[in-house]
């Protein structure tokens, strides 16, 4: 692995928890060209890598308990997971797995937010993370999906320090976030929040949503109801590219971007 560290608060890993990884791999082997490793052994519950261009990009992992739901969870990176969920109790929210080594690999914790959307934490050992993204086939994009701004701001910009701007022209309450120490804007920006609309069916929790970069949103779509998934919002354009809201043959959402 590669000795590029990842500033605290940026995303730097992205996993999905399926009921069957060797149906992931058939799935997202088609629409991203992925390949995968053999998965590691029980001791780290069969945890599937998947490569972009050899470059790994995420990983596909099988749900230990069939209670959980199938979902892709973005991790965000710190050089101390342990002092970051004290914090993140401290500002309200809470820890689903505290954090535990993983092997060498690195040091792994599950948290929430103040309104239950999940994230995770990643202090990097041999694994550092991405070692390619916002190119085709590779992480672009996060942002939290939250219903009350004044909880949930507050809570990130606490927790990570995190720079606030708010997007005037975005027809929707979004802001975006860019690490502590940067100028707040669009162009720092590495992830963001939006305010749940009227169009999101009132059950829905707050969540994350991941989003991968490919070079055709249209195809990718396609592609997607083909291989026996849902297209939950067709492509549409925004001003930074085109994109749609996906989920795959076993459920897990995820976005796709074509910039």
């Amino acid at each position: 692995m590669g000795e590029r560290t990842f500033t605290e608060g940026v995303p730097c890993w992205v996993d999905a928890m399926l009921p069957d990884v060797e149906a992931g791999k058939r799935f997202y082997g088609e629409i991203f060209g992925w390949t995968f490793d053999e998965g590691a052994g029980a001791e780290y519950g069969y945890y599937t890598q998947a490569y972009s261009d050899g470059k790994n990009v995420a990983a596909l992992a099988p749900k230990q308990d069939g209670r959980m739901p199938t979902v892709w969870t973005v991790y965000f990176a710190t050089p101390d997971a342990f002092s970051l969920a004290a914090r993140i109790r401290d500002a309200g929210g809470q820890l689903v797995v505290e954090p535990m080594p993983v092997g060498p690999f690195g040091t792994m914790a599950l948290a929430a937010d103040p309104e239950g959307a999940v994230f995770g934490l990643w202090q990097g050992g041999t694994h550092t993370g991405f070692e390619k993204q916002q190119e085709p086939g590779s992480f672009v994009w996060t942002e939290v999906y939250s219903r009350d701004k004044t909880v949930v701001d507050p809570f990130y910009e606490t927790v990570f320090g995190y720079g606030g701007f708010d997007l005037e022209d975005a027809g929707v309450d979004f802001r975006t976030w860019s690490p502590r120490g940067t100028e707040p804007g669009p162009d720092t920006a590495i992830g963001g929040r939006s305010v749940m609309s009227g169009a999101f069916p009132v059950e829905m929790p707050s969540h994350f949503l991941v989003y991968f970069n490919v070079a055709d949103c249209d195809a990718t779509a396609d592609a997607v109801v083909r291989l026996g998934g849902r297209v939950q919002a067709p492509p549409f354009d925004i001003p930074y590219g085109r994109m749609a809201v996906l989920m795959d043959d076993q459920g897990a959402a995820f976005a796709v971007l074509q910039d």
